[in-house]
């Protein structure tokens, strides 16, 4: 392998581009930085300029059709591969994680995030060889059939800070779907942890080769300019976007790619508000109070789905559920903060907060000398002041850090709900035998049913289980588009997949899913109206 070195900055880590590692054009180098002590780790990468990125583009093009006309079954044998590469390297895998990000190597890199990222990829490979996902539709009568299937173009993937693994650039569920639809990918690695990434990509390079798929199906650049990244973003070879990250950042790189027409799928701001009704309060206030304290300090609330905004009413109830809060909310925490610019965007939310007429209930302050930390925070603003400036009110954060919006009565508890912007969820805590709380769900329901993908009773949101039926997306500016999910295989693939259409076209020459016979026997296929795996007579 070649070690990237050049002139002036020592060994900097190659680049996968065309299948190999190769040293970048750079100019400029970064490294990660250990969130536990604040020091820069040894390892150093490159800042890519623009003809690393203009060759990347050139071999997503040259294999682009290869990629588009691969077998299901060559598919789905390199997810599985990657898998199985992935699962023997597991341990130097999850030790990097956790030495980039601070996150807890045992109970979350090791036993929960490593198994949902090997799950996705397999999910993914199943889906793939079983083909349904095509929704393949067959009209007999006029001749026309139709079919899901790859976009034509590059995939150009960012991933975010907070899921080294499950969520990483070239493992997470934005690849495996892009390269289950038939495309090529352009990965860009979170500048956090590219330590994880490239022992990753390693592994996922292997798994090519074995599958027999193009070297250059999926290509890796560790950072480049936002001037880079925008020229990325609108170039011809590109068909799509996948962006998990900041709303600032996010919308930047979404006005440059749709202006070039290119399809954008950006999740960007999410505080999902989470409701509690009268009657469950009175039934269990300390225990609903410890379940959202669990909730919104996992990951140190560095997660897309943490209940920030927590709502609930002026009563004898309420109060006392509030009292509890503050009570645990100022108790320590142990963890740490992925970044620095992590913890320099908790402390301007909690500026902001204050200077906006918040009451600081809890915390509120950074940790000294100890890493990226800060304390858990709580604050707390009547339903009038929320409902004068509902926009400065639902700015996401990272970080332990929720807000409580207290409602005189049930209209402007309404009302505060109307205000809500999009987001990826909304929880509703209610009693299961209070007639009260029952009547105001009834309200309530059809108000946050319209403002967020999924809809929660009684359950906190930050648990996105890997179910064909769940739904990570929702209305701006959660996401770009409420109709897609990044999560849930294989509703996921179609964020990248194009409706191909044949009129009159003979069977021999027909893609295999539209034919008369099913291609394996247990492919679902709509035909004259009805599902069925059944061969065409």
């Amino acid at each position: 392998m070649n070690d990237g070195s050049y002139d002036g900055y020592g060994a900097a880590r190659p680049i996968l581009i065309g299948g190999c590692w190769q040293p970048a054009t750079a100019s400029e180098i970064f490294q990660a930085c250990n969130p536990a002590t604040g020091q820069k780790l040894p390892e150093i990468y490159p800042v890519s300029a623009w003809p690393d990125l203009e060759k990347a583009l050139a071999e997503s093009r040259r294999v682009c059709q290869e990629v588009a006309s691969a077998p299901p079954e060559k598919i789905g044998r390199f997810l599985n591969t990657y898998a199985d590469l992935l699962e023997k390297n597991q341990e130097a895998i999850t030790t990097m994680a956790h030495l980039e990000t601070a996150l807890p190597l045992k109970s979350r890199l090791r036993s929960t995030e490593f198994p949902r990222m090997i799950n996705q990829l397999r999910q993914a490979a199943a889906a793939v060889e079983e083909r349904s996902w095509c929704q393949a539709t067959i009209d007999t009568k006029l001749n026309i059939r139709s079919k899901y299937g790859p976009l034509g173009g590059t995939v150009v993937i960012f991933s975010p800070n907070n899921f080294p693994l499950a969520f990483n650039t070239v493992a997470g569920s934005d690849l495996a779907s892009a390269v289950a639809a038939g495309n090529p990918v352009i990965c860009k690695a979170h500048p956090g942890h590219p330590g994880t990434t490239r022992l990753m990509a390693e592994s996922m390079l292997e798994a090519l080769r074995q599958a027999e798929l193009p070297a250059s199906t999926v290509q890796l650049l560790y950072h480049f300019s936002a001037e880079d990244g925008f020229r990325l973003v609108s170039h011809l070879a590109v068909a799509a976007v996948a962006f998990t990250g900041s709303r600032a950042a996010g919308l930047r790189l979404k006005e440059a790619a749709e202006k070039a027409g290119k399809l954008f799928y950006g999740e960007l701001s999410s505080v999902n508000p989470v409701f509690f009704l009268p009657g469950i309060l009175k039934e269990k206030a300390e225990a609903v109070a410890l379940e959202l304290f669990s909730s919104c300090s996992l990951g140190c609330g560095q997660f897309c789905t943490k209940p920030g905004l927590i709502i609930l009413f002026n009563d004898e109830a309420g109060r006392r559920f509030l009292w509890k809060l503050q009570q645990i909310f100022n108790q320590p925490l142990a963890g740490y903060l992925l970044s620095q610019a992590v913890l320099e965007n908790l402390k301007k939310a909690v500026e902001k907060l204050k200077a906006a007429g918040a009451v600081l209930l809890a915390g509120g302050n950074q940790i000294p000398n100890c890493g990226f930390q800060f304390q858990t925070t709580l604050f707390a603003i009547s339903g009038e002041q929320f409902l004068k400036d509902p926009g400065t009110f639902q700015q996401e954060a990272f970080g332990t850090l929720a807000l409580a919006v207290v409602a005189e009565e049930v209209e402007e508890m309404l009302r505060i709900a109307e205000n809500l912007e999009g987001n990826l969820t909304a929880s509703i805590y209610s009693s299961d035998s209070d007639p009260q709380d029952e009547e105001i769900y009834r309200k309530l329901e059809p108000v946050l049913r319209l403002k967020v993908g999924r809809l929660l009773n009684n359950k906190m949101p930050t648990g996105v289980a890997v179910s064909p039926a769940m739904h990570h997306g929702g209305p701006f500016p959660a996401t770009g588009h409420p109709g897609f999910t990044s999560v849930g295989i294989p509703a996921a693939f179609l964020r990248f997949a194009a409706r191909h259409c044949y009129d009159n076209v003979r069977e021999e020459r027909l893609p295999e899913e539209l034919r008369a016979k099913n291609p394996n026997g247990w492919m679902w296929r709509l035909v004259d109206g009805l599902w069925t795996q059944s061969d065409i007579i």
